[in-house]
């Protein structure tokens, strides 16, 4: 086991901390790619050799190390490779490694539904399911033939390999990326488009806090929707200009989601996404002199203040100081 993946328990308001904690990752490799908002794969190779000990007891001292420099607890999953180590902290939790052993990879894998391998998609889950490939250990016994007439060629290759434990993934070290993301969940599966739309506010206002915390300006805006049946529909749009002003983001997302066209849709939660972050200072700013969102913009300030000052429920959903 030398691939490990770290998903730090950090709160949505404290993600500009990732870029410290991923400094810890690479006190050991430098071999460390960010997975934002919150975790990191390590390639832990040299690490092994130099240090002299496993991945899972490196693993052990990060997550000390996590605690006492930054206060922040960790789930770390080990494996052969990436896509191992992404499937074992699905099943980690904070204060124990879940690890896959090489030896026990294939044994860990059979009993998996095939959803569970990365990059397998709902349609693709469907159409195996529906020739009794429901699970990962029935896939890698079909013949290579049997999957690539199913799901393609190249996709029925890569799927024998990765359900036989075959992880040709590496890890890419890189940036962070420059996105920040909220989903606002329903309690039960709803239908109103008002309650979806209250949603939509609440994370483009969320967000909105967030870029001028951090002080950066956002180019692109996301919109996941996820249903009832566990499908999803995404869309981006490009903003007129880079903006971390909450109304902006909220009519964007407004838009996508009018869009969408959704007609009695069971929605399951909402999701927003802004990225392109650039720092605010370097952004050009398109001179307005509507006294209507000069005063929006002053609201934001007012409502950033309090919240520094008392926390985010010192702010309520929209922008204004409770």
């Amino acid at each position: 086991m030398t691939i490990l993946c770290v998903r730090f328990q950090l709160p949505p308001t404290q993600e500009s901390a990732l870029p410290g904690l991923l400094g810890l990752l690479e006190e050991f490799t430098p071999v460390v790619e960010a997975l934002p908002p919150d975790g990191a794969l390590a390639d832990l190779r040299g690490a092994e050799r130099y240090f002299g000990r496993s991945a899972v007891e490196l693993a052990s001292v990060i997550r000390v190390r996590s605690l006492a420099l930054h206060g922040v607890d960790c789930s770390i999953g080990a494996g052969p490779g990436p896509m191992l180590a992404r499937m074992a902290l699905r099943e980690a939790r904070p204060g124990v490694t879940c690890a896959v052993p090489e030896d026990a990879v294939r044994e860990f894998l059979a009993g998996k539904p095939v959803a569970a391998l990365p990059g397998v998609g709902a349609a693709t889950a469907r159409t195996l399911c529906e020739y009794g490939l429901d699970t990962l250990g029935r896939v890698a016994a079909a013949p290579l033939s049997t999957l690539q007439r199913l799901v393609g060629a190249k996709a029925g290759r890569e799927l024998h390999e990765k359900a036989n434990g075959i992880d040709r993934g590496r890890v890419v070290p890189n940036a962070v990326s420059r996105s920040l993301a909220t989903e606002r969940p329903f309690d039960r599966d709803e239908l109103d488009p008002d309650r979806h739309r209250r949603a939509l506010l609440s994370a483009a206002g969320e967000l909105g806090a967030r870029l001028r915390a951090v002080e950066k300006v956002c180019r692109t805006l996301t919109l996941t929707v996820r249903y009832a049946d566990r499908s999803a529909t995404t869309r981006s749009r490009t903003l007129e200009e880079p903006t971390a002003h909450s109304a902006d983001l909220t009519r964007t997302a407004y838009a996508l989601y009018e869009a969408l066209g959704l007609q009695r849709a069971r929605v399951r939660a909402v999701a927003l996404r802004v990225e392109g972050l650039t720092p605010a200072e370097r952004a050009s700013h398109q001179l307005t002199f509507d006294p209507v969102d000069e005063k929006a913009r002053r609201l934001e300030e007012v409502a950033d203040r309090a919240r520094a000052r008392f926390g985010p429920r010192a702010v309520m959903p929209g922008g204004l100081a409770a």
